[in-house]
């Protein structure tokens, strides 16, 4: 089946569910600093990436000044900065750093607005609610008791979702003039330029050690390199509101993942959780264009006449 008549949505959940394995991969190397961890997955995604670098900084430079900014605060922004916080926030608190990931859509709604014109029609509340209210159940044992520990990891949570729903929003920009391919190289050159100023900030180590740079390259493959084309490949056709839906995803297998890897079972109502989340991600191909209009951006130039 070619991934061209596969709805981009069903692509940016898969994507997002990849993302979701993270605990599995890094239980084995909880012990090496945050910062160190994102900077070893950048060195190797660049290296992967590396003949697509030069294209792709001529392609973002025709592109426009707007587009390379949008480029860097993806890539330091949503690749390097935010995986460091929710990197330290699942170190710290594993069940606060999952919840704090409901900010993600609605940033993600907001900035669509702005910067992509994308209008949510009223049907598209009841996706949101659904959705949130999936994940609040798979993430909560006890959903009318819920428990988050510790200030520091809330922050550190709620900071990543802010800029990966901001991440979101100015991917989508980008694909709109710069190819899936190049937008992906990018954003690895620009969180590998801010992962080494965090090395560098919070005093970690560059090199985390034979062994657990084996895991690193892992997530570097799983987590990064093919999620993340899927996930460009996807954006291209799926408006950032739908796609900050399907992306729902990621908390709800990150939290069956976490619990499994550290040998902890699901209620029933993390399972209803679950099962409501896979049937708003299913049902928004269908329903695409009766839950947002798409409109032209404000920050995107009309085209030239002719």
């Amino acid at each position: 089946m070619k991934l061209a008549r596969v709805p981009g949505v069903v692509l940016v959940a898969v994507a997002a569910a990849m993302w979701g394995t993270d605990p599995l991969l890094r239980k084995s190397i909880l012990s090496v600093p945050a910062s160190t961890i994102v900077f070893g997955e950048h060195v190797f995604l660049v290296l992967l990436t590396l003949p697509l670098l030069l294209p792709a900084l001529r392609a973002v430079r025709a592109a426009g000044s707007r587009y390379v900014a949008a480029a860097v605060v993806v890539g330091a922004g949503a690749s390097g900065a935010a995986t460091i916080l929710f990197t330290q926030a699942l170190q710290h608190d594993f069940v606060s750093a999952v919840v704090m990931q409901k900010a993600q859509p609605l940033v993600a709604v907001v900035g669509a607005a702005v910067v992509l014109g994308e209008r949510p029609r009223p049907r598209f509340g009841w996706f949101l609610a659904a959705g949130l209210a999936g994940l609040w159940l798979v993430n909560q044992a006890h959903p009318f008791d819920p428990s988050a520990q510790g200030l520091r990891a809330v922050l550190e949570a709620l900071g990543a979702a802010v800029l990966w729903g901001l991440g979101t929003v100015l991917g989508r920009y980008l694909v709109r003039r710069v190819s899936f391919e190049h937008v992906l190289a990018l954003r690895f050159l620009f969180g590998l330029a801010a992962s080494a100023i965090a090395v560098v900030a919070l005093n970690a180590e560059w090199f985390a050690g034979a062994h657990a740079s084996g895991w690193i390259l892992s997530l570097a493959l799983v987590t990064g390199l093919f999620s993340l084309a899927l996930y460009y490949y996807g954006l291209q056709r799926t408006p950032a509101v739908l796609s900050s839906i399907a992306e729902l995803t990621n908390p709800a297998v990150l939290v069956v993942a976490g619990i499994y890897a550290y040998d902890i079972g699901l209620v029933w109502s993390q399972w209803l959780g679950f099962g409501i989340i896979v049937l708003v991600v299913t049902l928004l191909p269908i329903e695409r264009r009766r839950v947002v209009a798409e409109g032209p951006s404000e920050l995107l130039p009309a085209p030239a006449a002719g």
